[in-house]
């Protein structure tokens, strides 16, 4: 059943009197055989205005920007898009072309680049006619130069894409957009692989966009980056629009309300004596290119969490490998319960009583054409509850699957659904049924709230304190900063391979950690160094 939605104050329809519209999304409504992802939503966004997109997973958030882009054609409804003259006028549906030459752009969390390219030659890559053997270079730079100057957007043209840090490679993202004119950016989780520091020149970048007249929709999770950037709210739930209000006077714990319909609490850490060792890496290098790991010494004690912080690709992927049996170790030891080991296989880690919640749900966490009880059982069809001389007991699959529906709260009609239409968030819980409910000794959670909505952040939390607290020792990879802050006993820094720490989380803020993200040794704390 869906909540009643709430009233929206007097002004937050409108874009404001003193700012003309640029976008104007009327009616939308989209359903997909059943589900309804869209229902009657009615938006405007005016030139100058920085506009907050949330919404739970599966709130109708990523299905109302495709309709926008020309992905997917509604039902009904239209949208509008204001010309040079201001004038608003119907965009054809189903046609992504005419939203690009309408001058809306989109900047992708995953950015859509080719590494073996400059950052010049992505920016003007598909902007000239194909009969040209090379752009006109000296005219196209001068203006590329003009709007990173004017919009903060200061990158190294000439050097090959794969060579520069994440955020280069979103400014030229941007600068994508902005060299074709767009007068609409859609900005989707913006902030994932950026470093706190990066994030803030991120949101001066947003308010110089806006300065320029021209409008954004930024969509995220954090709600602390809506306060920080926002200045008015749309909230979806489950396909309808319930709240759209100037943010001013609408708190963190109201907007997680309006997104979920009730009030959200995110559980505490409470003081836990650690136990004793599970996980040892000694000297360990594994890995290759810029995504290794090099002299890494680590040690994990039973009922305690350490996090790892980095950058996207400074050997978070190597190190989780390492640990879920896809990579072996080229040098150095890994003992686990005192024993050395090899984790040779994904196999041997599931063995070994190793729970792994990889980085990427979609990818590697499900098969998405079987169904909700064959990925619960993935890592257990030897299992005598789940086969018998070398056939699966389905009704016993199907049960299992129907007691973890109820214990983990998974929105699924029942057993038999394929895990591919389930929303993120429910997708994540069919991984953690599958890693925690074995009561694994060590816990691999990989990035495991990324993309998910408030409430299932929250979830999410509260089982990998339960399995700390039943004395699992947990490795947690996260490039949420508050979120390692808030769960990690201890958390320590990759950069470039090398680790810095584990230190004590209470010796650490998000500052500092952002410095140590970016390579500064003298942001190591003095104190609070944690064996």
């Amino acid at each position: 059943m869906v909540a009643e939605a709430e009233p929206p104050a007097a002004d937050a329809g409108a874009a404001g009197a003193a700012r003309p519209p640029l976008l104007r999304l009327e009616g939308i409504t989209k359903r997909f055989g059943e589900l309804l992802a869209n229902e009657a939503i009615d938006l405007e966004l005016g030139a100058g205005e920085i506009l907050a997109l949330l919404g739970e997973n599966g709130a109708g958030k990523t299905t109302l920007t495709n309709i926008l882009f020309g992905h997917y054609e509604a039902d009904a409804g239209r949208v509008l898009v204001a010309d040079r003259s201001g004038r608003l006028s119907p965009l054809p549906a189903g046609r992504p072309e005419a939203a690009l030459a309408a001058g809306i752009g989109m900047v992708h969390q995953h950015f859509a680049l080719a590494h073996n390219l400059t950052g010049f030659e992505n920016i003007v890559l598909g902007t000239e006619p194909w009969w040209r053997p090379r752009p006109a270079r000296p005219g196209a730079r001068r203006r590329i130069e003009a709007l990173a100057r004017r919009m903060g957007l200061e990158v190294e043209l000439d050097r090959p894409v794969g060579r520069l840090g994440v955020g280069a490679r979103q400014r030229i993202e941007i600068l994508k957009t902005l060299y074709r004119e767009a007068r609409v950016l859609v900005l989707d989780e913006p902030t994932a692989v950026l470093t706190p520091q990066e994030a803030e020149g991120l949101f001066a970048t947003v308010r110089a966009l806006a300065a320029d007249g021209r409008g954004v929709i930024f969509i995220t999770h954090k709600l602390a980056e809506v306060e920080a950037v926002a200045e008015r709210v749309v909230v979806l739930r489950q396909g309808r629009k319930v709240a759209d209000r100037p943010l001013a006077g609408t708190g963190r714990t109201e907007l997680a309300r309006l997104m979920v319909g009730r009030e959200v609490r995110e559980p505490v850490r409470r003081p836990h004596p650690p136990g004793r060792p599970v996980l040892e890496l000694e000297g360990v290098a594994a890995g290759s290119g810029r995504d290794r790991i090099e002299g890494l010494d680590l040690v994990l004690r039973a009922g305690e969490i350490v996090g790892i912080a980095g950058v996207s690709g400074n050997g978070q992927a190597a190190l989780a490998a390492l640990l879920a049996g896809l990579l072996r170790p080229e040098r150095g030891r890994v003992h686990l319960d005192g024993s050395q080991t090899a984790l040779s296989s994904p196999r041997a880690a599931v063995r070994a009583g190793v729970g792994r919640i990889p980085e990427d749900r979609e990818r590697d966490g499900v098969v998405g054409e079987l169904d909700l009880a064959s990925n619960l059982a993935l890592e257990r069809l030897a299992a005598p509850e789940t086969s018998r001389l070398g056939l699966l007991r389905r009704r016993a699959m199907r049960e299992r699957a129907r007691r973890a529906i109820e214990a983990w709260g998974i929105r699924a009609p029942g057993p038999d659904v394929p895990a591919r239409l389930l929303s993120g968030g429910n997708m994540q819980k069919i991984v953690l049924a599958r890693a925690l409910e074995a009561g694994p000794r060590l816990v691999l959670a990989d990035q495991p709230t990324r993309g998910l909505d408030v409430a299932a952040t929250a979830f999410v939390h509260e089982r990998l304190l339960e399995a700390r607290e039943r004395g699992a020792a947990i490795l947690l990879i996260s490039e949420d900063l508050d979120e390692l802050l808030s769960l990690a006993d201890r958390i320590g820094v990759l950069h470039r391979g090398r680790l810095a720490g584990p230190f004590a989380s209470s010796a650490l803020d998000v500052p500092t950690l952002g410095l140590l993200m970016a390579g500064h040794e003298a942001a190591v704390p003095t104190a609070g160094v944690a064996a």
